[in-house]
Formats: C-alpha cells, structure tokens, sequence
C-alpha cells in the first residue's frame, strides 16, 4: 500500500471558491489512476518523482505529458484523463479538488488549460509557498470549512503568481516563454534522435498546439527548425574539421550518411562534400 492522506470537504456552498477533496500521496511504483472524468477542477503539484499525464484536449484528441517534481498538472471539469507513475522514481504528490465561480479567472493568469495543463514555476519561493499551502490543507482536515477555504485562497494566489505567465507579463507573452524553452532544448540535444514530441514535452504542451506557437513565434515548424539548426552545425564542422561526412552526420543527429546528405542537400542546394570543397578554412590543423 502506498502513503496516503485523503479527505472529503463538507459542503459549506461556497459559491466563488469551493473545496471538494484534497490530499497527498506517496504513489507505488507505476501508480495508475484512470481512465476517469472530474466533475470539478483537480490540481496535482509534483513534490519528487516523475510520471505520465495522458489527458484529452480542447478537441478530444488524448496527449500525453511527462510531469516531473517542481512541476503539476491541471484536470478540467468533464476532461478524461489516466495518470500513471514512473516505475523507477514514482510520485510523491499532494492534490486539491476544488471550483466555483473565480477558478476559471485565475486558471487563465496561471496559463492553465486543457491545451496547456502542465503548472511552470517562474519562482521557486512561490512555488514552495503553493506546495506548503496545499499540504496544510491535506494535513488539517479538522479545521473549519472557512479556514481551510483561507487557505485555499492563498494557494492560488501563490499558483497564480508563480505561474510561467506572470513572468511574461512583465517582458511579453507566454508563447514566448515556450519558444525559449523549446529554442535552449534544441540547442543542447540537437545531436541526439529528439522528435518534435520530446521538444513539445520538455515545454509540458502537446505537439500540436506547440506546433502552432512555435511557427507563428519562428516562422518554421519546430521540425524545419530542428533541421537547419542540425545543418547550419554541420557546416560549422565541414568548415573547420577533417571529420568524415558520416561522422558530422552522426555529430548532428543522423546516423544514416544518406539521409544526412539528402537533408542538407535540401537546405543548401549542394552535398555536404562540395560545400566543404567550396568553403573549407585552410590550411585545416585538425579536427577542434
């Protein structure tokens, strides 16, 4: 059995902010929860571990997520979901169902949406602030309706503010906030087999809505993006190395020549042979 604290709120009819049931968990390895529906809000913040979220979007289609410690996961009201623990380092998390009138609001500043479920921190103090917040709640079910719904409030006053979105209202927008994310991911893992999934994950958005706010921020899609960044290293090294063409290829995240070739073909108009021919540095001292 795993570690579990759960509670049922008493129906006090709070019409703004409601709490329904909230607790926290210690999961077993490769915990699963659903296939279910939440008739109200549900917020699971991840205090260690990692796990998969795999949840409907705006237009029914399920996406799935990996959601890993500092971060959460958002559940609306009527949306199928099914979460599962990592079967090496599972969960530890702590939850709270709750609705009424201001959700929808402050779920909007927090950036939170069925096409966007996964909680980002801008400040770790105030994430850590919403985390203890959440685990008064779970640990003091025998205060009173209105003290608990105190303390709720200021958990999402604490979501709200750490949330990625009010980073971005100071110096532009949430896009852009993903875009950097997804540009430093790129960045660091081009040389690896990455798809446009794994950047899409990093950010915690699904690839389709990912793929939408990375072309209108870049004008690319993620994976013409991808492709030059790949192309734009693989003349850097043409140019100052004498590695082969299969070992830049492989550098650069392919490890089929051919399909190297033909990829850069595509870019520059010419194999990656001729354009070393045509603008090789000399002399060349070695690879760097």
């Amino acid at each position: 059995m795993s570690d579990l604290l759960f509670s049922v709120f008493p129906n006090e009819q709070f019409v703004d902010l409601g709490l329904y049931q909230y607790g926290w968990e210690q999961c077993e390895p490769s915990h699963l929860y659903g296939p279910a529906a939440r008739n109200h809000f549900l917020f699971h913040y991840i205090i260690s571990g990692t796990g998969r979220l795999m949840a409907d979007d705006s237009k029914g289609r399920t996406q799935t997520y990996q959601v890993r410690s500092g971060q959460g996961f958002m559940l609306f009201p009527g949306q199928i979901s099914t979460y599962i623990a990592d079967r090496d380092l599972p969960w530890e998390y702590t939850w709270l169902e709750f609705d009424g009138l201001r959700v929808k609001e402050m779920l909007e500043i927090a950036g939170l949406a069925k096409d966007s479920p996964i909680y980002h921190a801008n400040s770790k103090e105030l994430r850590l602030n919403m985390m203890d917040e959440m685990l008064y709640i779970a640990q003091h079910s025998k205060e009173s309706p209105f003290h608990l719904i105190g303390h709720l409030y200021l958990f999402l006053d604490y979501m709200t503010r750490s949330a990625a979105s009010m980073r971005l209202r100071q110096g532009g927008r949430l896009r852009d906030f993903y875009v950097k994310e997804a540009l430093n991911f790129i960045e660091q893992n081009f040389q690896n087999e990455i798809s446009v999934e794994d950047i899409a994950a990093s950010c915690g958005l699904n690839r389709s809505y990912f793929g939408k706010i990375f072309r209108d921020a870049v004008g690319k899609s993620p994976q013409e993006f991808l492709m030059n960044y790949r192309m734009l290293k693989a003349t850097e090294l043409l140019k100052l190395t004498q590695f082969n063409i299969g070992d830049i290829g492989n550098a650069v995240g392919y490890t089929n020549q051919l399909h190297f070739s033909r990829a850069f073909k595509n870019i520059y108009g010419i194999s990656p042979r001729q354009w070393r021919s045509e603008n090789r540095m000399m002399p060349v001292h070695g690879p760097l």
